[in-house]
């Protein structure tokens, strides 16, 4: 007999439906698993028969050949293992009614538990948008599934409870989340800018970074506190938009890091030097997002930048300019959200004491050369703002009063970001940072002395056509911090200086 089961996997960060076709016939005893499986679907039958058995039904002796459908889509993953076994026991008759506006996905365990699986929000909402009406999961994933509204959730803990339910045998209500109760602000963070004594023009540039959603790029020797500063900028950056935590959400799902129902922070990633430019960017047979995903509408922080691999800082270019990574195989072309915000810190010379006040370099001036010529001129013109960081004295830091909290920074953040809102509610951006030159010809208006100053500053220092445009950009955000109607020269002056720092790399 013939069943089929609908069910869903993952392509991308996108959803799409599977039909899982199982016929169970006569003939010698076999089970075959065609449709573009890879081992772990391949592996299914396995976990399929015991947990059947373990569930304490009969496991047919019969020849069942299962296939999934689209046939020329690689399918990935456990998730196939719930909608197989149901489809075996509706086969065989142990499993009576099964509405084909209900969905099914779960991984089993030998035991007939249920057990998690990775990309359930995407699934969801391509069910939803699909037209089904109701979809059968593990318990673990219920929470995350009922973020979507509009489509009935039913977790379970193992195979017999759904025999149970499809049966009649067993009620249960259709899951429910109180998706306002995850948005409440929490302040317990132990990070905060209070704890940073002095660095007061880098934290004046974080601030500017933060309300327009700039990237930053910070040159200091060792200990002068660039990771610690780094590390409290998610503290001042505007919360995340329920829009911007469901397209982040979705990429934690699918990467199979989701500890929670849903992301409602603002994501800090930070790998190590070592990472490969796979890891970093994305890819695989089957592409998966990398780290400038799952930073999507977060925050990338590389530290000790030039000792990242050449060839992997490189690969940053493409994301930083169109905020989107793009991966072409055999199978499909898969675009993954990379709408990252690039906080990367590194020293001046391999010792790291260029122009530290207080000791001396005992670098070569080909050493540096060397060691700076990993950060190419391409990658550098990405950079929004450049700012030095000096160490601050033992003495005062003793001295010193704490810094300003962070909280208080977040304030003016928050109020930079609102007229930002109102600038671009008719348009598909939320921050300067992403504006394009059009859109910087409409709302970046200088006023006349600004304008001769930038003209003058753009001549001397011969700026590209991109470092042009970020300064206004990023003079646009210092100005909003203001509340300033039009750039007038001290922020044009003010975003130059972050930008031209040449003797930094001289």
């Amino acid at each position: 007999m013939l069943s089929i089961i609908k069910s869903s996997g993952v392509l991308g960060i996108n959803g799409y439906i599977v039909d899982v076709e199982v016929n169970v016939s006569k003939g010698l005893p076999q089970f075959v698993t065609v449709g573009l499986p890879d081992t772990a679907v391949k592996e299914s039958k396995e976990r399929v028969k015991s947990a059947v058995t373990s569930s304490g039904f009969n496991f047919p002796s019969k020849k069942i050949i299962v296939n999934l459908a689209p046939a020329n889509v690689p399918k990935q993953g456990t998730l196939y293992d719930l909608p197989i076994a149901v489809g075996i026991l509706n086969s065989t008759g142990i499993i009576k009614n099964i509405d084909e506006k209900t969905a099914i996905i779960g991984e089993l365990a030998l035991s007939g538990k249920l057990r998690k699986v990775k990309g359930i929000l995407p699934i969801t909402l391509k069910l939803k948008e699909t037209g089904f009406q109701r979809i059968i999961l593990p318990k673990e994933n219920e929470n995350e599934a009922a973020l979507v509204q509009g489509i009935d959730v039913y977790g379970f803990e193992n195979l017999k409870e759904i025999v149970d339910f499809f049966n009649g045998q067993l009620e249960k209500k259709p899951a429910y989340v109180d998706i306002d109760k995850f948005f409440q602000l929490d302040e317990s963070s132990l990070l905060d800018f209070k704890d940073v004594k002095g660095q007061f023009i880098v934290k004046r540039a974080l601030e500017i970074a933060a309300a327009g959603f700039h990237n930053l790029l910070m040159i200091g020797s060792p200990g002068s506190g660039k990771t610690m500063l780094a590390r409290r900028f998610t503290t001042i950056l505007p919360p995340l938009t329920f829009e911007e935590a469901i397209e982040t959400t979705k990429i934690h799902s699918v990467a199979g890091i989701l500890d929670k129902p849903i992301i409602t922070k603002r994501p800090f990633r930070s790998p190590h030097h070592t990472v490969s430019d796979v890891a970093l960017i994305g890819g695989g047979s089957i592409p998966k997002p990398g780290e400038v995903s799952i930073a999507n509408n977060g925050v990338l922080f590389l530290d000790e930048l030039p000792e990242f691999k050449r060839t992997v800082l490189e690969v940053l270019r493409q994301p930083l300019e169109d905020g989107k990574v793009v991966i072409s195989r055999a199978s499909g072309r898969f675009e993954f959200p990379a709408r990252f915000q690039l906080i990367a810190a590194a020293n001046p010379c391999p010792c790291g004491y260029k122009y530290d006040p207080y000791k001396e370099c005992v670098c070569s001036p080909n050493q540096i050369k060397r060691y700076l010529n990993k950060l190419s001129g391409p990658l550098l013109d990405r950079i929004d703002l450049l700012v030095n960081v000096q160490p601050v004295k033992t003495e005062e830091l003793a001295s010193k009063p704490d810094g300003e909290s962070s909280k208080d920074i977040r304030e003016r953040v928050l109020k930079a970001v609102e007229i930002q809102k109102k600038r671009f509610k008719e348009l598909p951006i939320n921050f300067n940072s992403q504006m394009s030159s059009s859109m910087v010809d409409k709302f970046v208006i200088l006023e006349p002395d600004a304008e001769n100053i930038l003209k003058m500053y753009s001549s001397k220092a011969n700026l590209t056509a991109r470092s042009f445009y970020k300064v206004l950009k990023v003079s646009r955000t210092i100005a909003d911090l203001e509340g300033a109607e039009k750039v007038k020269s001290k922020h044009i002056i003010e975003a130059v200086n972050y930008k031209i720092n040449e003797e930094l790399f001289n």
